[in-house]
């Protein structure tokens, strides 16, 4: 349970269990990073996560505001703690929890902002600093009594980023992602079921896709009653990206410009006969 989560578990009992575990001396805790950097010695880890697994309830209960499961927050710390664990460096004179409080935040913020939205968020250090700042710092100058126009700007200047970058911040964060899927208000249909369609319907599409292979069948069939020169010179004269002249049609085959004119008039006659029951369908 305290290395590999609490999923499953009820979170008064986590929060029981991992009182049971008593702090660590000075001493302890040196002889315990100790034992683990030196022989990679496994008891020696659980040691001092265990006993440091109460202060990351603790940093998870403080982003219980952005309406994540308060188990999930707790999970993502945990591991921010055993990273902290794997990198800490007992002779640098700090105690564990003080080096390691910022791996388990940078866990769990960083769990929050993947959670927040499928559009990518605090994508630079600025950004993500000023996602979790912003709601702070507005209610410390809200407090301050500072008009809500004022808040923005103030914000801005506070934090060292630019108001439009607050303005966007703002809207991410007032404004989160909801599945199409979900039900609706009072078990209602959900948002995907009552989504506008701007497109033909099922059948209407359908019945265009059947008149639309008739007619190919039809032209394919009509072609094939033309001989091989003026099948060519429909195909060049109305088909191409770039028509060819009767001129250079002429030439192709040998014969005059007039002969070619004459064979493009017997197969527009051959072609509109063939036609003409498609258009009466």
């Amino acid at each position: 349970m305290l290395m590999g989560g609490i999923v499953g578990e009820s979170l008064a009992v986590y929060l029981h269990e991992v009182c049971r575990y008593p702090l660590l001396s000075v001493e302890e805790e040196q002889a315990l990073a100790r034992a683990y950097r030196e022989s990679g010695d496994r008891r020696a880890a659980h040691g001092l996560v265990t006993a440091n697994l109460r202060f990351v309830v603790k940093v998870a209960s403080g982003y219980r505001g952005y309406g994540l499961r308060l188990p999930d927050l707790i999970q993502e710390g945990n591991l921010g703690l055993m990273k902290a664990v794997q990198k800490f460096d007992p002779d640098q004179g700090v105690r564990l929890v003080g080096y390691a409080a910022w791996w388990i935040r940078a866990y769990i913020q960083a769990y929050i902002l993947q959670s927040w939205s499928v559009v990518k968020l605090g994508t630079t250090q600025a950004q993500r600093r000023l996602f979790f700042a912003l709601g702070r710092s507005r209610r410390q100058l809200a407090r301050a009594g500072l008009a809500d126009e004022d808040l923005d700007d103030r914000v801005a200047r506070h934090l060292k980023v630019s108001p439009e970058e607050v303005r966007e911040a703002s809207r991410r964060i007032e404004h989160r992602d909801q599945s199409l899927d979900a039900p609706g208000p009072g078990g209602s249909l959900p948002p995907v079921d009552r989504l506008a369609s701007d497109g033909e319907l099922q059948d209407e599409r359908l019945s265009c896709a059947r008149e639309s292979a008739r007619i190919r069948r039809g032209v394919t069939d009509a072609l094939a009653l033309l001989d091989d020169r003026e099948r060519t010179i429909v195909e060049q004269r109305f088909m191409a990206d770039e028509p060819a002249s009767l001129q250079d049609l002429g030439t192709r085959f040998g014969f005059s410009r007039e002969r070619a004119r004459q064979l493009e008039i017997r197969a527009r006659r051959k072609l509109r006969a063939a036609l003409e029951p498609l258009s009466a369908g």
